[in-house]
């Protein structure tokens, strides 16, 4: 039985998770519900530091969550293990031990791929496809290199595994500023965006459902 910390942003996703992790009868891992975005994580991660509330750091990390495609290779429901991370022209690597370890076990289900943090929702198709295209990344998230950049600091063996939620083929509602400056959502800014677009925003939930689903399950498959 594997022994992670696992990060996973706050929401549907963390409750995702620790279905899965239900499931698997894991009382040995630890899920951490987590803020969304790059600086509400690092804000969160430096006062448990403060705090002296960091888990267990002998525990190896594992970033969970769901993620956008910039790439056609990858569509809704993929799952894909990140083998570094790109932000604002610094990149970061993944834990190689520790993707090797989760690929192993798991190599029929999942992509290892190249990710790209993002401090908003990239919610155009035509500029997630740009930012593949000039970037080189695969998949794009909002937490990936804050983390890596926290934990590589601490000397504490760090991976990112996520699901694919929605591809580079369709537009999403914009979400930026239904989150706010903690990196929590905010409900009625959030009901509205998807209002305003209902083609989009049905897209969107459709591709989370997925994602999310799969996400439970990658979580059981990997913690049994």
């Amino acid at each position: 039985m594997k022994n992670y910390t696992i990060l996973v942003p706050q929401g549907a996703e963390y409750h995702a998770v620790c279905r899965g992790l239900k499931r698997a009868h894991d009382s040995t891992s630890l899920v951490i519900a987590i803020p969304v975005g790059s600086k509400p994580l690092t804000t969160y991660l430096h006062k448990l530091q403060a705090q002296n509330q960091l888990p267990d750091l002998s525990a190896q990390v594992l970033l969970m969550g769901l993620c956008g495609s910039l790439n056609p290779k990858y569509s809704v429901g993929d799952v894909v293990l990140c083998l570094d991370c790109l932000y604002q022209g610094n990149l970061l690597e993944c834990d190689r031990s520790l993707n090797a370890e989760i690929y192993s076990s798991y190599s029929d289900k999942v992509t290892i791929v190249k990710s790209l943090t993002s401090n908003r929702v990239i919610c155009s198709a035509a500029e997630k496809r740009y930012l593949g295209e000039s970037s080189g990344a695969d998949v794009v998230d909002m937490e990936g290199f804050a983390a890596l950049n926290f934990f590589h600091q601490l000397g504490v063996s760090i991976a990112i595994l996520r699901v694919v939620s929605d591809d580079c083929h369709h537009n999403i509602p914009d979400l930026t500023s239904a989150i706010s400056a903690d990196g929590s959502l905010k409900p009625l800014p959030l009901t509205m965006k998807l209002i305003s677009q209902p083609i989009a925003a049905t897209r969107l939930i459709r591709g989370s459902l997925r994602g999310l689903k799969v996400l439970a399950e990658v979580t059981t498959s990997l913690l049994e």
